[in-house]
């Protein structure tokens, strides 16, 4: 069976756990504590960062953008890239717009303070970092809500690895209470069409101890 090594509130890994399940790949998960740097793990990835997806074969893949390339190439039936050389350079651009900028901006502000920051022993939160955070929240928000106004999903007319990967970020973000949907409607509609979709059932049933996600995060109607 393929092992996806990851954390389970790691958007990069919940993007790879979209992918997998909405491909129908059967895979198992291996929570990977990156701080231990095992020795094993960094053979598999040198960086020492999840998620790594290791194939029956053995093959290792790190990375949420890698993994989600590779799966397209090797397992092409469930197109996520996109179609055409429009539509895979739309879905590109997006992926890229939340693998970095909404990580940078967002994430790392707000799961990074909260979270990251406990699990590593790093201290208290950061006032002003959180502050950017949410502020950047809503011009993001702002930004899925137009492309959801004006298009189907966010690249196009099908579903995407643009779309895996804004939900997986946001469904972090969901499940520590930080995303005022009732401010973002359109934003709101079309990820409670995401969470929706079978592949997301896995996300939804994730716990984590010492903090307890909000009433609608695992509700598919809020």
């Amino acid at each position: 069976m393929r092992t996806l090594h990851h954390l389970p509130l790691s958007p990069q890994c919940r993007l790879v756990r979209l992918a997998l399940s909405e491909k129908r790949l059967p895979f198992d998960l291996a929570i990977e504590r990156v701080w231990e740097q095992r020795e094993d793990f960094l053979n598999l990835n040198p960086a020492g960062e999840v998620p790594v997806l290791v194939e029956e074969n053995g093959l290792a893949i790190p990375g949420g953008r890698v993994i989600c390339e590779y799966l397209d190439e090797a397992y092409p039936d469930v197109p996520l890239m996109g179609r055409t050389l429009a539509e895979r350079v739309e879905v590109r651009r997006l992926l890229d717009w939340f693998e970095t900028r909404f990580a940078s901006e967002v994430t790392q502000n707000l799961l990074g303070e909260k979270v990251d920051k406990r699990l590593h022993g790093r201290g208290h939160p950061d006032g002003n970092a959180l502050r950017a955070g949410y502020g950047c929240l809503r011009f993001h928000l702002d930004y899925i809500s137009w492309l959801a106004e004006t298009r189907s999903w966010l690249a196009g007319n099908t579903i995407s690895i643009a779309d895996f990967a804004a939900a997986a970020h946001l469904s972090s973000l969901d499940f520590i209470g930080d995303i005022t949907w009732a401010k973002a409607p359109a934003a709101k509609e079309w990820y409670a069409r995401v969470k929706s979709r079978p592949c997301f059932r896995g996300l939804l049933s994730d716990r984590m101890s010492g903090i307890m996600p909000p009433a609608h995060y695992a509700n598919l109607d809020f």
